[in-house]
């Protein structure tokens, strides 16, 4: 635990506000519900004496902070190499692989991207989540935004939430599609199977906008670039399949093994083989949460993705469009 100690006088401006929400104007850095809970246990006192979070303020009273910064996260850190693409004191980019969970829960108690992201910054345990503010899924490879202070967190959750982080991804999905278009489409969880999300009606489900616009038409395939407006859980997997082009290898929302007839054995192998949904975020875009610098990353597509689009290349090359 890190001992803290702070101290700041009440402005006058701030007179008639309540005590819990001037201090967490007073010390953004800590969250709002750890700082109403020091007040509670008397670390965080006025003129010298306790007062409750809902204290009516006056200005110019002296506000002390004393206390034991414990850990937002109780999961231990792990030894797992992390694909660092950027870093500084706010953030840091990394570039998940496909297989790697983010978040420790059931099934995966450890060994997750939060398990690694401790082991690279203790510090990062004093955050919720560890600074992590996104997801994707855990076969999905590509960029992530991870937080390293409260303020950077508590931007960049609320960027997400206006839609000010572009996020572009890679997508491999069954069918020879000919043009790209838009899923407008509310999702929610699946009444039939709680694993999987689905396109519901408005009340039941959230708003979620998908844009796709066809890179590669292959003979049985199509090679698509997907932006998110929204960013909603399996939002790409679900919105795609809901249209009819679910992503190849997807063990979820897949439609399964589609051969174009007289595939050669390595197109057979490769689509037989990939195991995981076809699926990168290649692409993270953003203004620095405290500098308001324009960052953009970019990150190439993984080996796996690579050999299946190469090979869906090699079988076009062999039989044209219109054996299709």
């Amino acid at each position: 635990m890190t001992a803290i100690r702070h101290e700041a006088r009440v402005p006058l401006t701030a007179a008639g506000r309540r005590f819990d929400q001037t201090l967490a104007e007073l010390f953004p850095d800590y969250s709002r519900s750890r700082l109403t809970a020091w007040i509670k246990s008397g670390a965080a006192t006025l003129d010298g004496a306790t007062a409750p979070p809902r204290q009516l303020l006056r200005g110019g009273e002296q506000v002390r902070l004393e206390a034991e910064l414990e850990a937002e996260v109780a999961s231990a850190p792990e030894d797992i190499a992390l694909a660092i693409v950027h870093e500084d004191e706010h953030l840091l980019v990394i570039d998940k692989p496909a297989g790697l969970v983010v978040h420790p829960g059931a099934g995966n108690p450890s060994g997750t991207l939060l398990n690694a992201l401790l082991h690279h910054d203790a510090k990062l345990a004093e955050l919720p989540r560890a600074g992590i503010v996104h997801r994707l899924d855990k076969d999905t490879s590509g960029l992530m935004v991870v937080a390293k202070t409260l303020p950077a967190m508590t931007a960049l959750v609320e960027m997400l939430s206006r839609h000010d982080v572009e996020r572009q991804y890679e997508a491999v999905v069954l069918g020879s599609l000919v043009s790209g278009g838009t899923v407008d489409e509310p999702i929610g969880r699946s009444m039939g199977d709680r694993l999987r999300q689905a396109v519901r009606d408005e009340e039941s489900g959230k708003h979620a906008i998908t844009h796709y616009r066809l890179r590669e038409r292959f003979r049985a395939h199509s090679l698509l670039q997907c932006n998110l407006e929204t960013g909603r859980t399996h939002q790409i997997r679900v919105h795609l399949t809901h249209i009819g082009h679910p992503l190849v290898g997807d063990p979820l929302y897949g439609g399964g093994l589609k051969l174009p007839r007289r595939a050669a054995p390595e197109l057979v192998t490769a689509l037989r083989g990939f195991r995981r949904q076809a699926l990168h975020a290649e692409r993270l875009a953003f203004e620095h949460p405290v500098t308001g610098e324009a960052l953009t990353f970019t990150t190439e597509r993984p080996a796996d993705m690579t050999a299946l689009i190469a090979a869906l290349r090699d079988d076009l090359a062999a039989h044209g469009h219109d054996d299709d």
